[in-house]
């Protein structure tokens, strides 16, 4: 019986350290996660590596924790599984059928977006980035949105180790355009891509947020220029907002 209560214990003491980590707004130390959880040091050393070498959580150079691959997986599995996306898909369709465009969902990971969920226009002309598609955070609405987002510190190192690949005519491979461009989008909380992913697409993100305020995922609408301008797709975001917040109300009730 005492046996039990332990491993019970352990389980609880490994979900809540795995629980702490992917919603800190920063990377956290050991030491950090003992004095949060009231766990003894030597608990939280041996719990931590059966986690790394789980595969669940890493540590970045300077010791601190943060989600590794399984943990990433767990993630998207939940958010695609069919408890969720039919009501993701009623959003998503309303939305697309409002704008006349393809409407979709993207997620950070690391330094790409991943579109995980979407409803296609039924225009004969169109851009078709399916779900699964990863892009790069520095050309993208929903990418740029996301870097917005990140704290000062943490967003100059990461665009100082950004490619900034030239990827369409409008790409903005200048790191200071790149952060003065963050700035405004922090400002207005509306990622915008002029053509800066793909020549003659344009598009714009706003953020599901959850009831704390994070992100959760970036909401976005693109379409071909000679469809529709960037202009004209920004007219569109109160509508986005209201899809944002419904989506984002959703995944906090569940």
């Amino acid at each position: 019986m005492a046996e039990r209560r332990e491993k019970g214990s352990s389980i609880t003491r490994v979900l809540e350290i795995i629980e702490a980590v992917a919603c800190a707004d920063h990377p956290l130390s050991p030491a950090d996660l003992a004095e949060m959880l009231d766990i003894p040091k030597p608990s939280v050393h041996r719990l931590l590596q059966q986690l790394q070498s789980s595969g669940y959580l890493q540590t970045n150079m300077r010791g601190l924790l943060l989600p590794d691959k399984r943990l990433h997986t767990i993630s998207l599995g939940v958010l695609y599984s069919n408890r969720y996306k039919s009501v993701r898909q009623t959003i998503l369709q309303k939305l697309s059928a409002e704008i006349g465009e393809t409407c979709g969902i993207a997620i950070p990971d690391g330094i790409e977006m991943i579109y995980y969920d979407r409803h296609q226009s039924n225009w004969p002309l169109q851009i078709n980035l399916p779900v699964g598609t990863r892009t790069p955070v520095w050309c993208t609405a929903s990418g740029k949105l996301y870097l917005s987002t990140l704290q000062e510190s943490r967003l100059h190192k990461v665009i100082d180790n950004l490619p900034l690949e030239k990827m369409a005519r409008n790409t903005i491979d200048s790191r200071q355009k790149l952060k003065d461009s963050l700035a405004d989008i922090r400002e207005t909380e509306i990622g915008i891509d002029n053509e800066e992913f793909i020549d003659g697409m344009v598009a714009c993100s706003v953020p599901v947020k959850d009831q704390d305020g994070r992100l959760l995922a970036c909401l976005f609408t693109h379409a071909p220029v000679i469809r529709k301008s960037l202009d004209e797709l920004v007219k569109y975001v109160p509508l986005m907002h209201e899809s944002a917040k419904s989506l984002g109300e959703f995944v906090t009730e569940q």
